[in-house]
């Protein structure tokens, strides 16, 4: 008997692989729901329109899928990192004037990336060593472990009604969390449904969020079929577009190991995939230049658009790990969602009736994934935990960037000054790693040490 196409095996999809039009389209619909919670949050937050921004990542994703001929499989949507920094600035001079500064963060990527081009990964891997980048990694992913708490329990939103309706909402949030993890997890390798866990998730919570009534459709009913977005232009010739510019463009310095750890984990995945199917190894993690210089064109069409500044997705990352699924032709599909997202208001609506106890249940399993990647890109480059530079070096992120976050706006108080917590802790790494190597060498180190540990040998007196 024939297998349905839905439960027909399925062991991944490779960058180049194409599946067939309907999976295509609802695995990219699974990756937009994926980026949707956290693009839209950070638009919310930072006073951005959400229709330009979900346009702007769509814009951006398509735009370095086919400048990296389909090799990075990565999406670009906005990052928590910029918030700070952009927050101050559109509220005292206007989203305009933080435009000039997401423009200026395009720039600083772009140079970063050509800058490693020419002097070659081997330098960056100094720089930015594996225990740098995995730390930052379970940093970004543990640090946003309250705002998806946040949201499963209703604290964020609920206010005075968490007492009456929290529990409602926090038994959604749960059961959308097991569905998930259950369908991640036993459904894996049967066709299009294991590549489907947050889909599958989203729909079930989706569910029992009806029989709770969390779900209110008052704004699909009113909202247009076509609403333009409100795009915008950065305002150059403000005066103070050199303040907004030295104070978001270089926030991109702590993107450079985010991005670099987001990459590496995906190259580590596909690598394994590649082998298990029979395939030549494709060793994206060569491709970090470039990756940078796409990371700066999305922040330059997110900057002259309205849109958010950005970084390529731990998120969508984790689902890809966890579905096996790194189709480049699925995520262009799923680009071309969040551009209609921005043009179609009755869609947006339609996704926007989610309601934030599911984003939180799907959140809880996403964020936890994209810090354990941390941990699995130390253990593939077989990080010495038992070194003491080692130790240092991702002690000190750990503790800067997830105590940090911990902080109301994510920002460490340091007098009358704000550090925000995910900078400080990539720049406090990359200075401390630079200092051990202005110092002995590794081989020098660990000479002397098992100098220190050798047992002293006893000369015996002659006879």
């Amino acid at each position: 008997m024939a297998q349905s196409a839905l439960t027909a095996p399925v062991r991944g999809y490779l960058p180049q692989d194409r599946p067939a039009t309907p999976a295509m389209i609802s695995l990219g619909l699974q990756h937009v729901l994926t980026m949707f919670p956290a693009t839209v949050l950070v638009a919310i937050l930072t006073g951005f329109d959400v229709g330009v921004t979900l346009f702007a990542s769509g814009l951006a994703t398509l735009l370095a899928l086919l400048l990296s001929k389909g090799r990075i499989p990565l999406y670009y949507g906005s990052s928590f990192a910029y918030i700070v920094p952009v927050v101050a600035i559109a509220r005292v001079y206007g989203v305009p004037v933080a435009q000039a500064g997401i423009v200026g963060t395009a720039f600083v990527s772009i140079l970063a990336g050509l800058l490693i081009r020419q002097v070659g990964k081997p330098v960056l891997d100094r720089v930015l060593p594996p225990i740098v980048t995995g730390s930052m990694a379970i940093v970004i992913g543990i640090a946003l472990a309250k705002a998806a708490l946040d949201m499963a329990t209703g604290v964020c939103c609920l206010g005075d009604q968490v007492a009456a309706q929290g529990l409602s909402w926090f038994a959604v949030a749960v059961t959308t969390m097991l569905i998930t993890v259950c369908a991640s997890v036993y459904l894996q390798g049967r066709g299009l449904l294991g590549m489907l866990p947050v889909l599958i998730g989203a729909l079930g919570g989706y569910t029992v969020a009806l029989g709770f009534g969390l779900v209110d459709f008052t704004n699909v009913a009113t909202a247009p079929w076509f609403a333009m977005p409100r795009f915008s232009f950065p305002a150059f010739t403000d005066p103070n577009a050199l303040t907004a510019l030295l104070a978001i463009a270089p926030i991109a310095i702590a993107t450079i190991p985010e991005s670099t750890a987001h990459l590496y984990q995906i190259s580590l995945y596909v690598d394994r995939l590649a082998d298990e199917l029979g395939r030549p190894a494709l060793k994206i993690k060569r491709l970090i230049g470039l990756n940078l210089v796409l990371d700066g064109i999305g922040d330059f069409v997110n900057g002259m658009l309205g849109g958010c500044a950005g970084t390529n997705y731990g998120e969508n990352n984790s689902l890809m790990a966890i579905t096996r699924n790194y189709s480049a032709p699925v995520l262009m599909t799923a680009a071309v969602i969040a551009m209609m997202l921005g043009f179609v208001g009755k869609l947006a609506a339609l996704v926007g009736t989610i309601p934030t106890a599911v984003v939180g249940g799907l959140a809880i399993y996403l964020f936890g994934v994209i810090g354990l990647q941390g941990v699995a890109l130390m253990q593939a480059e077989k990080v010495d935990l038992f070194n003491p530079r080692q130790l240092a070096v991702g002690a000190t992120i750990l503790v800067v960037g997830i105590g940090g976050s911990a902080y109301a706006d994510g920002s460490i108080p340091v007098g009358a000054y704000r550090l925000p917590a995910i900078a400080t802790a990539a720049a406090v790494g990359i200075l401390l790693n630079l200092l051990f190597m202005l110092g002995p060498s590794r081989a020098q180190a660990t000479q002397a040490d098992e100098a220190v540990e050798a047992p002293q040998t006893v000369q015996q007196p002659a006879a």
